[in-house]
């Protein structure tokens, strides 16, 4: 009972959040543009303003426990599933590979996981492990591919010239970054400054959901990043629909399998560090994707559609990892 109480605690932001802005976006409330001002608010302000805060107060020390090898190695595997998939069977290119790829392994751990764990774990600790994996090392991946996909036409010293400047010119990967040289130079930072990231890092995911929400009911006026990709390169919604189909049973399916495999019979984990390694594998595709894919003007309709159908799977796949590998089984 308790953990079904935490799944439905965590669940019920995420819908009423995407809710909230489906229904602004349906009446027109915020305008034509509120989706793209939004997106980018979240990508160059709200969120680097989150990963600072959090990066710089953490011990990245922590990757080192076998529970976060476990962790990776699902996460790993899945990412480049979902990459290789969309690459050779959907078609895609490589940013758009790289959308699926991560729409396929990267976790919703923080608004969702982090309460998840608190109520079937005990604690959140692993969560925040979880966390700062995913922004220090699979961001930086995610956003690579990115860049390079959607820019790195020219000539190779072109393209050599703007990877080693993305960070420079990428708000996510400069504040992870920051965060992790006030962290390995022990700083401690005035509390106005750790304070007011606090407060504008809070509304990172709030406003991704009600950004999310909005492309529910439809994409920007200038129709290039809210857009599904029906038609485009012989995809159409049928092909649409196996794709998401594909994301969702990855993420939902076999990455929590996959680590369960490493943790259980390959790691022998204490059955504890396996429930905490399996609940937060089989958490659902982090709204992440979807901001990524619109701020670098591709189809957002994989990404869109992954996150909640994933989050729609992930309420059974999560119910049933806690009862199945919780102490009361």
């Amino acid at each position: 009972m308790a953990a079904m109480h935490a799944l439905l605690s965590g669940f019920a932001p995420i819908w009423i959040l995407t809710a909230i802005g489906y229904a602004a976006g349906r009446s027109g409330l915020l305008g034509a543009q509120a989706e793209s001002v939004l997106g980018r608010f979240v990508f160059h302000v709200a969120m680097p303003a989150a990963l600072f805060t959090m990066v710089s107060g953490s011990r990245p020390a922590a990757f080192a426990h076998p529970s976060m090898a476990a962790f990776a190695a699902g996460t790993a595997l899945v990412t480049a599933l979902g990459y290789a998939v969309g690459r050779r069977y959907f078609g895609r290119k490589r940013a758009e590979a790289a959308v699926g790829g991560m729409a396929s392994g990267y976790v919703n751990s923080a608004n969702l996981g982090i309460p998840v764990a608190v109520h079937v774990l005990g604690d959140a600790s692993f969560v925040a492990q979880v966390i700062l994996f995913q922004v220090l090392l699979v961001s930086p991946v995610i956003l690579t591919l990115l860049d390079s996909g959607t820019q790195g036409g020219g000539s190779a010293g072109g393209g050599l010239r703007r990877m080693l400047t993305m960070p420079v010119r990428n708000p996510v990967i400069m504040a992870s970054l920051l965060g992790v040289a006030v962290s390995a130079a022990g700083l401690r930072l005035p509390a106005a400054v750790t304070h007011s990231c606090d407060v504008l890092g809070a509304a990172a995911v709030p406003t991704a959901l009600i950004t999310l929400g909005l492309s529910l009911h439809g994409g920007p006026a200038d129709g290039t990043a809210g857009t599904d990709r029906a038609g485009a390169e012989g995809t159409g919604p049928v092909t649409g629909r196996v794709e998401v189909g594909v994301v969702v049973a990855l993420k939902t399916l076999v990455q929590p399998l996959v680590a369960f495999a490493v943790a259980g019979p390959l790691l022998h984990l204490p059955d504890h560090q396996v429930l905490a390694v399996v609940l937060c594998s089989a958490l659902p595709t982090a709204q992440n994707a979807y901001i990524y894919a619109r701020q670098y003007g591709l189809d957002t309709g994989l990404a869109r559609n992954s996150v909640v159908a994933s989050t729609l799977v992930s309420m059974v796949t999560l119910s049933f990892a806690a009862w199945a590998l919780g102490p009361s089984r």
